[in-house]
């Protein structure tokens, strides 16, 4: 049967408690040890994503508060120079590579079938293993504290200070192995992103009816596509340098340092818009709900979202101007660079104007995306400085630039995140998070923030050095450094504070109905939280906002949200038209299945086997890793073809 005739199916018609009875046996996963390797709810992967992202931010925490005590007065030998090199690298690795997308990946996996009206993620065993590696990449990388050789050379890892000659042991072998382990997880999650935005959506979701969170995640997933190959090689490259004396970075074989630099910097920079992107499209779409109002300028901001990811991709040498870069090159990364500014404005000026022309309800979450607004504000501001030539050779490695780095990387993505997680706690858990304890979270996060980093750009200005792990008194900096230690630990009671109000919250926290903030989009259609099918019949979608229809009268027709296609004949999801959405099949889905964690292990154990040259196990793990994925991808009965042939 034809899927476009899905409305003509027997089994179309209404919700009953048969149904979702029916539907909660096939989809639930399995209860046990089983259940938590073998399980591809999306749900459960984002919440895991999540806590473990948390978890990393906590840790990344601590190197930081260390390194604060280090740096609050002149002359201090709590650590050595040794011991600082590798906290501040594992700081800066945690938090931007274990921490700031992970987090985001967390909450656009819980939403994205939700907000899409599915049930499932396109390839739910790939999210699995995609969580998976993530999880064992970062363990690997931490391993590295066990034996005493943390990386030690920046999350910037510049050769030739990476090479063997200076840096003999194995802490950049962690990084080097580590980040192409890292990889794998980024690679597969991205491609999973952008194929269920083209063809997994609730009937009539077209594209100009989608959330602003799915086109900010599937533009990042479609930028990390295109970059994380040249980090992968990257990184590759230096391995094979340290290991069997190739000479891709090593000026004595004729190689070339600042290749790593090109190669590193063509990733970094457009990863500064993968982990803001989403998080701009989490405030774009929550910060209406608190203004009682759809956005201002919602297609402007889509295409301000694909800009600035496109033009993200042609600024990287603004962190080479140093390097000794020809001129014209200089100039015309320069310009780019300013340029890249003006699809951020769009996006802000949209949400000033929402605010302005709304009716606000103030609660925390809103809280949060304002101060998300002024952190936005005040990081693009210091990088219009940066994108000056003149400037920028001034302000180069000084702490002038640390400041900027945090506003842009810390500062946006963590108000956004915050902000989204007092948002979506409710759907997530079916409790409320206390607005009470979240006022004084709020409070204390953003003044221990601006505190600790605003006097960043000061003493940048004052001359001071990035990656210093003490100075003379002589140098006038004291004062400004111990108001930065002040505010990093003011921060850091802000954020425990956090968790204290998840944790009392999830104990005795009001419930929350379906849809608490009275928000206009499908996840607040089902139940907090979803059940595992999430949809008992499959939305039919009519208007940008199906729960706000009545009175924003936005289209001639009305979403269905109670009534639409049954598909309860096995794990079943439908198939849509990548343009406007139309039904083209009826595709099975998979249960929970074990072998995404085993080929993790298998894959864990050849990267530890190439860190400690034990070759041979490397091999075994190899073909481990290829037996596993031809078990994982073998047809079986329960993953039957598509019902419906998909046809345009």
């Amino acid at each position: 049967m034809a899927a476009a005739d899905y409305q003509k199916r027997p089994e179309a018609g209404f919700v009953t408690e048969a149904l979702e009875k029916k539907l909660h046996d096939m989809w639930e996963t399995k209860p046990g040890l089983f259940g938590v390797i073998a399980t591809v709810d999306h749900k459960v992967i984002g919440i895991r994503y999540i806590v473990t992202a948390f978890a990393f931010l906590v840790i990344g925490g601590l190197q930081a508060l260390i390194m604060r005590i280090q740096l609050a007065q002149p002359d201090q030998t709590i650590l050595t120079p040794e011991q600082y090199n590798q906290l501040f690298s594992m700081h800066g690795i945690t938090m931007i590579f274990l921490y700031a997308l992970p987090i985001l990946s967390g909450f656009s996996n819980y939403l994205f079938p939700l907000l899409l009206g599915t049930r499932d993620m396109a390839f739910p065993r790939l999210n699995a293993f995609s969580y998976w590696i993530y999880l064992a990449s970062g363990l690997f990388m931490y391993a590295s504290f066990l034996i005493g050789e943390a990386p030690n050379n920046g999350w910037f890892n510049y050769a030739p200070y990476a090479l063997k000659s200076f840096n003999p042991g194995l802490n950049m072998d962690f990084y080097a192995l580590g980040m192409v382990f890292f990889g794998i997880s980024t690679t597969v999650g991205a491609a999973n992103f952008v194929v269920t935005v083209m063809r997994n959506r609730a009937p009539g979701m077209s594209i100009n009816r989608l959330p602003i969170i799915i086109w900010g995640t599937t533009t990042v997933s479609v930028g990390i596509l295109l970059a994380n190959p040249a980090v992968s090689l990257a990184f590759f490259f230096l391995w094979l340098d340290r290991q069997f004396g190739t000479h891709f970075f090593d000026t004595a074989g004729g190689g070339q340092p600042l290749l790593w630099q090109h190669l590193f910097w063509i990733f970094a920079h457009p990863w500064v818009y993968i982990i803001v992107l989403p998080a701009m499209g989490m405030v774009s779409d929550a910060l209406p709900v608190f203004c009682r109002r759809p956005l201002v300028a919602y297609t402007l901001v889509i295409l301000g979202t694909i800009t600035t990811m496109l033009l993200g991709f042609g600024v990287w040498v603004h962190h080479m101007f140093a390097t000794g870069i020809p001129f014209l090159s200089m100039s015309y990364f320069s310009g780019a660079s300013f340029i890249i500014t003006i699809p951020s404005a769009i996006a802000t000026f949209a949400w000033i104007a929402t605010i302005w022309t709304g009716r606000i309800v103030m609660t925390t979450a809103f809280l949060y995306f304002a101060g998300f607004i002024s952190m936005f504000v005040i990081g693009g501001v210091s990088g219009v400085v940066t994108a000056s030539v003149p400037a920028d050779l001034q302000l180069h490695d000084t702490y002038f630039v640390v400041a900027h780095l945090h506003y842009v990387l810390i500062g946006i993505n963590l108000f956004g995140v915050l902000g989204g997680l007092y948002f979506w706690f409710p759907k997530m858990t079916g409790r409320m998070l206390s607005e009470r304890l979240g006022r004084w979270n709020f409070w204390l996060t953003f003044l221990g923030f601006n505190l600790a980093f605003l006097p960043m750009h000061w003493t940048g200005l004052l001359g001071m050095p990035r990656r210093i792990y003490t100075y003379p008194e002589a140098t006038g900096w004291s004062w400004v450094n111990m108001l930065t230690t002040v505010g990093s630990f003011v921060l850091a009671f802000g954020i425990l504070l956090l968790f204290v109000n998840v944790w009392i919250s999830l104990r005795r926290g009001a419930i929350a109905g379906r849809n608490p903030w009275d928000a206009p989009s499908l996840e607040w259609a089902t139940s907090s939280p979803p059940p595992a099918y999430n949809f008992p019949v499959m939305p039919v979608v009519a208007s940008r906002h199906p729960l706000w229809e009545d009175r924003l009268d936005e289209s001639d027709g009305h979403s269905s949200i109670d009534r639409g296609l049954v598909l309860d004949d096995g794990k079943e999801m439908l198939a849509t038209s990548v343009i406007d959405a139309e039904p083209r099949a009826i595709l099975k889905m998979p249960e929970d299945d074990p072998w995404p964690f085993l080929v993790t292990i298998a894959l864990t154990v050849g990267f530890t086997a190439l860190l400690l040259h034990w070759w041979w196990i490397g091999v075994a793990a190899g073909v481990a890793t290829l037996l596993g994925c031809v078990f994982w991808l073998w047809p079986r009965d329960d993953l039957a073809q598509t019902k419906g042939a998909a046809h345009e």
